[in-house]
C-alpha cells in the first residue's frame, strides 16, 4: 500500500542522504510502502549502524543529524497510514523533529491534531500507532490536543507555544494547520516582547540548575550555559521578532556580522558532533558530557595526549571555550533584542558618565565608536566605571561587540604600561562588583589577554572528581566566596569569615592571591611554585610594595600549607602547630591563608565543604594564633587535671574512679585530647552498667558535622580491622582516630565519624551503632572482611599510588603517608594488614579528594617503638600488593 502525498511540509532528501545511507536503505525509505514492524525494526537498526559507521568515518554531522530525521520521517509515517484511515487526524512534527533534526537517541516529537467536533476519538487507532513506533525501537513523545486546545495550553504556557513554532505537518488536515499557525502569530498571542521576557526568565532559571556557569566538570551540552539551548533560544527570539525560521534573520537585520554568524555555526556543529557520539557511546539519549564517556569520545573523535595534556582535557577544554563563545553571544544577541523590543518606544535617556563612556537606558556604551581604537586603555576603565556606578545594569551590546572586535589592542606595548595595573588593582579594590566584573572581563576575553597565563586555564578541565569546575571558573569562585566573607553572607557554613575578614587591611592583595592561586595548573611541575613566580612578576609589573608582594607570593606559593595540615595533621599535637606557626610567621598571613583556604575549598565543589573542615581549619587558626601571639603556655599534667576536675564536678567515689582512669594515660596522648572530649568520655566509662564489657559511647556534634565514637575495652590484635570492618558495612565515613592503649593494657579509642551525607548520624543510627559495635567487639571477627566493588567513576583513571614512611624518633612513632584511588573497604583491609603484621596504629586522619585519597597513620612496633627497616619494607610490601589486586 503506498502512502498519498498529503505532507505539506514534509523533508525533502538531505544533501549528501545518499552517500551516508547504501542504495537499498533508500530505495526501502522512498518506496513508502508500508512493511510489517518487525521488518521496520530491522530498518531502523540498520539506518542506525551506517549512520554510526558514517559519524566515526568524520561525515559531517549537519548531514547526518537531518538524514535521521529525514529516515524516521518516512518510517513515522508508513506507520501513521496503516493506523489512521479515516483522516480526521492531522499529525505534526515539533521539537528537534518538527526542526529536521535528530540525534540517534532523540526523542520523536509529535502532536496530533484531533478534530472539534468528533463524537468518538479514535483511541484505539492512537494507540496502536504509538505501540507501534515504540516497538520499532523509536522513542515517541506525543500528545493530542483540539486545535482550541492547542491555543488555550499554547497561551499560557511559553514552552509549549515554543515547540508548535517549529511544527510541521505531516500528514492530514493542512487546512487546520494552517489556522493553528495563524493563531501563533505575535500579532495573536506571545507579542514578541512578552515573548522574549518569558524566554529570558526560562533561560535564567535553567542557568541556575547548572550554577549559572557552563564550566561544570560534568556539563549539560544541550541544557547548560553555553550549550545548543542557548543556541535555540537564540533562534526562537530571531523567529519570534523577525519572523524567519533560520538564524539567517540575524545577519540580514545586522545583529550579527558575517564572521561572527561562522563562528555561531562552528560552535552549534561542534556541540552537535560530540552530543552525535555521546548518543552512540551511551546507547541512549544522554546529553550529560558524564565522565564514563569523556575519556572515550576524546579518543573516538581523534584527539591524542601530548605529553601531560591529555586527550580527554583537550576535548573539554574544547567544548568549554566553545561554550564560553556561545555564552558570549547569547548574552549580547538578547541584550540587542531587549533593547529593541522593551527599551525602543522609551525616551532614549542618555546620561554622561565622563568623555569616553554614557549610560543609555540604563546600559552603560561608549560616547563614540573610536574609544578603544584612540584610548585602548578605556578596555579596562569601562569595568571600572561599571563598579563606581553601581545603578548601570551592564554594556549594551553594541559596545561588547567593539570590546571583542578591539582585544588586539591589549598586547605586550599594552601590557607594560603601568596605568593598566593601576586601574586592575583599582578595580579590586572597590567596595562592590569584584566578582561580577572579573566574570564579564572573563566572558568577554579582557582577563585573558590582559593576563596571559589566565588565558592559558580558560576551559582547562581538572580530570579529577574533587574539582567540578574548570580552573578559570574555579578561581573566580575562591574571589567570589572572598567577597561573600567580606559580606558576612552565608554565615552558618562560615561562621567565622567576616569576623577574620575584618581584620585584613589590604582585601585586593588577598584578591589577587586568590587570582594567581591555581593559575599555574595543567602545565607541569609545581602549580604552587609556578604560579608563585607569575605572581611575582604581576606584582612587579604593578609596582606594588615590597610588603604587598611578599604577601601575595607567600600566599600563592603556600595555599594548600593550611588545607593539607588541618587535614592530615594531628591538630592536638603541640609540635605540629609550632611548626605550621614558624612557616606562617605572622598573624597576617595567619588571617589570609585561613580565608583563601576556606574559599577555595568551598569552590571546588560546594558540597565537599563540611561543618567538619570548618572545624579543622577553626581549631588550627585559634591554635597557630595563639602559638604566635606567645601566650601559649607550658601546662603541667597535674594542672590539666585539676581544671578537669573542676569540669566534671563528681563526688568523692566517682572522681576517685576518674582518677585511676586519668592515672593510666601516658602523658604523651593525654595533653592531645581536649578538656571537653576528655571529660565526656570519663563519664560515659563511669556511668557504665557493666565495666567489663566493652563500653561504647556514641554522641553527635552538629555544630563541627561529626559523630564521635569512644570505644574503652581490652585491648585484642585486630580491634581496630573489627573497628573499620562494621563502620565499612554501615557505610560510614571515619575522619579520624586515635588510638591509645592504657598504662592497664586498655584500648581506649576515640573517633570522629559521619555517614555518606558528610553529616552526623542521627538518633537511630546513633542506637544502631552502639548494637552492632558491641556484637562485633564480642565476636573479634576481623579477617572476613572482602574487597568491594570499585565505583564505575574510578576505573578511567590511573593514579600510581604514592607510600611515604617518615621516622619520629622523638616520639617513638613512624608516619606512613598514602595517596591512592579511593577504594570502597581501604581502611578496613589496612587495618587488618596492621594486625596481620602486628603494627600498632595510634593516630589516623583520612582525607578525601574526589576519587583520591590521603591518609596519614602514625604507626609503631609490639614494643611501642617506632618501626625498623625490615618492618617498614614488608608493611610497604603488603600495601603495593594489596593495591596492585584491587587494579587488578
Amino acid at each position: 500500500m503506498s502512502i498519498p502525498e498529503a505532507s505539506l511540509e514534509a523533508l525533502p532528501l538531505p544533501s549528501g542522504a545518499d552517500t551516508c545511507l547504501d542504495a537499498s536503505m533508500l530505495q526501502q525509505l522512498q518506496s513508502m510502502v508500508v512493511t510489517e514492524v518487525s521488518e521496520q525494526q530491522q530498518l531502523l537498526q540498520a539506518l542506525q549502524q551506517q549512520l554510526e559507521y558514517q559519524f566515526w568515518s568524520g561525515t559531517d554531522t549537519h548531514t547526518l543529524v537531518t538524514t535521521q530525521a529525514w529516515a524516521v520521517e518516512q518510517i513515522v509515517l508508513q506507520q501513521w497510514q496503516q493506523h489512521s484511515q479515516d483522516g480526521q487526524l492531522t499529525l505534526i512534527a515539533t521539537g528537534g523533529f518538527g526542526r529536521g533534526h535528530l540525534h540517534p537517541y532523540s526523542d520523536i516529537d509529535l502532536l496530533i491534531l484531533l478534530p472539534e467536533n468528533t463524537q468518538v476519538l479514535p483511541v484505539a487507532q492512537l494507540e496502536k500507532f504509538i505501540q507501534a513506533l515504540w516497538d520499532i525501537g523509536l522513542r515517541p513523545g506525543h500528545s493530542a490536543r483540539t486545535l482550541i486546545q492547542c491555543l488555550e495550553d499554547a497561551s499560557v504556557d511559553v514552552q509549549f507555544v515554543t515547540s508548535l513554532m517549529e511544527a510541521r505537518i505531516l500528514n492530514g488536515n493542512t487546512e487546520q494547520f494552517q489556522q493553528l499557525k495563524l493563531a501563533l502569530q505575535p500579532a495573536q498571542m506571545w507579542p514578541a516582547d512578552k515573548f522574549f521576557t518569558a524566554k529570558m526568565s526560562e533561560q535564567y532559571s535553567r542557568h541556575e540548575n547548572y550554577n549559572d556557569t557552563a564550566f561544570n566538570l560534568e556539563p549539560n551540552i544541550k541544557e547548560g550555559p553555553g550549550g545548543i539551548r542557548d543556541i535555540q533560544m537564540i533562534k526562537w527570539i530571531t523567529q519570534r521578532h523577525f519572523d524567519t525560521l533560520t538564524l539567517d534573520g540575524l545577519l540580514e537585520h545586522n545583529f550579527l556580522q558575517a564572521d561572527e554568524f561562522e563562528r555561531l555555526l562552528e560552535s552549534r556543529n561542534f556541540f552537535w558532533r560530540l552530543r552525535y557520539g555521546l548518543h552512540l557511546l551511551a546507547k541512549r539519549a544522554e546529553d550529560r558530557l558524564l565522565f564514563d564517556y569523556q575519556s572515550s569520545l576524546a579518543q573516538q573523535l581523534g584527539y591524542l595526549d601530548q605529553g601531560e595534556d591529555l586527550a580527554v582535557e583537550q576535548l573539554m577544554q574544547s567544548y568549554y571555550r566553545n561554550a564560553l563563545r556561545v555564552e558570549r553571544m547569547n548574552e549580547r544577541l538578547l541584550q540587542l533584542f531587549g533593547e529593541q523590543l522593551l527599551l525602543a518606544d522609551k525616551n532614549q535617556k542618555i546620561i554622561a558618565i565622563n568623555t569616553q563612556f554614557q549610560s543609555r537606558q540604563g546600559y552603560l556604551e561608549v560616547s563614540h565608536p573610536q574609544v578603544f581604537s584612540q584610548n585602548p586603555i578605556a578596555l579596562l576603565e569601562i569595568f571600572l566605571c561599571l563598579q563606581q556606578n553601581p545603578e548601570i545594569k551592564g554594556i549594551r551590546a553594541t559596545t561588547i561587540r567593539l570590546i571583542l572586535n578591539h582585544l588586539y589592542l591589549i598586547d605586550a606595548e599594552f601590557r607594560s604600561q603601568p596605568e593598566t595595573y593601576r586601574i586592575f588593582m583599582q578595580l579590586l579594590e572597590q567596595d562592590t562588583g569584584i566578582y561580577t566584573q572579573l566574570t564579564r572581563m572573563h566572558r568577554y576575553g579582557v582577563l585573558a589577554q590582559f593576563i596571559p597565563a589566565f588565558g592559558k586555564i580558560v576551559g582547562r578541565m581538572q580530570y579529577d572528581l574533587f574539582h567540578i569546575y574548570t580552573v578559570d571558573q574555579h578561581t573566580l569562585f575562591v574571589i567570589r566566596n572572598l567577597r561573600r566573607f567580606a559580606y558576612g553572607k552565608y554565615r552558618s557554613s562560615f561562621p567565622h569569615g567576616q569576623a577574620v575578614f575584618q581584620r585584613v587591611p589590604e582585601p585586593a592583595i588577598l584578591y589577587l592571591a586568590a587570582f594567581f592561586h591555581d593559575i599555574a595548573k595543567g602545565r607541569g611541575g609545581n602549580h604552587s611554585e609556578l604560579g608563585a613566580i607569575d605572581a611575582q612578576q604581576f606584582c612587579q609589573s604593578a609596582a606594588l610594595g615590597n610588603k604587598q608582594s611578599e604577601l601575595v607570593v607567600w600566599l600563592v606559593e603556600n595555599h594548600l600549607l593550611m588545607s593539607i595540615t588541618a587535614q592530615k595533621r594531628d591538630l592536638n599535637d603541640a609540635l605540629v602547630i609550632q611548626q605550621f606557626a614558624a612557616q606562617v610567621n605572622s598573624r597576617e598571613r595567619l588571617d589570609a591563608l585561613y580565608l583563601l583556604t576556606m574559599a577555595d575549598i568551598a569552590a571546588t565543589d560546594p558540597k565537599l565543604w563540611s561543618n567538619w573542615k570548618d572545624s579543622l581549619l577553626w581549631q588550627l587558626y585559634l591554635a597557630t594564633a595563639e602559638r604566635l601571639s606567645n601566650k601559649q603556655k607550658v601546662v603541667l599534667r597535674e594542672d590539666y587535671l585539676e581544671q578537669l576536675s573542676r569540669i566534671c564536678e563528681f563526688d568523692e567515689n566517682n572522681l576517685s574512679q576518674a582518677q585511676q582512669f586519668w592515672d593510666s594515660l601516658p602523658d604523651q596522648q593525654l595533653f592531645k585530647l581536649s578538656l571537653e572530649q576528655l571529660s565526656w568520655a570519663t563519664k560515659q566509662i563511669i556511668q557504665a552498667a557493666d565495666p567489663s564489657e566493652a563500653i561504647i559511647a556514641v554522641r553527635s556534634i552538629a555544630t563541627q558535622g561529626y559523630t564521635e565514637v569512644m570505644i574503652y575495652s581490652k585491648d585484642f590484635q585486630g580491634l581496630f580491622a573489627c573497628i573499620t570492618q562494621l563502620l565499612d558495612q554501615m557505610r560510614l565515613n571515619i575522619l579520624s582516630a586515635r588510638l591509645i592503649t592504657t598504662d592497664s593494657g586498655l584500648a581506649f579509642d576515640l573517633l570522629q565519624i559521619n555517614n555518606q551525607q558528610h553529616e552526623p548520624l542521627a538518633d537511630p543510627d546513633v542506637h544502631r551503632l552502639q548494637l552492632n559495635m558491641q556484637n562485633a567487639l564480642a565476636k573479634r571477627d576481623w579477617e572476613g572482611s572482602s574487597k568491594q566493588r570499585q565505583p564505575s567513576k574510578f576505573r578511567y583513571f590511573d593514579d600510581q599510588p604514592e607510600l611515604r614512611f617518615e621516622q619520629l624518633p622523638e616520639q617513638a612513632l613512624t608516619r606512613l603517608e598514602l595517596a591512592c584511588l579511593d577504594q570502597p573497604g581501604l581502611l578496613t583491609q589496612l587495618a587488618a594488614i596492621f594486625a596481620q603484621q602486628q603494627v600498632k596504629l595510634h593516630d589516623a586522619r583520612i582525607a578525601t579528594f574526589g576519587h583520591r585519597v590521603e591518609d596519614s597513620f602514625l604507626l609503631r612496633n609490639a614494643n611501642n617503638q617506632i618501626l625498623s627497616k625490615q618492618q617498614v619494607a614488608k608493611l610497604r610490601t603488603a600495601i603495593t600488593t594489596l593495591l596492585k589486586e584491587w587494579d587488578n
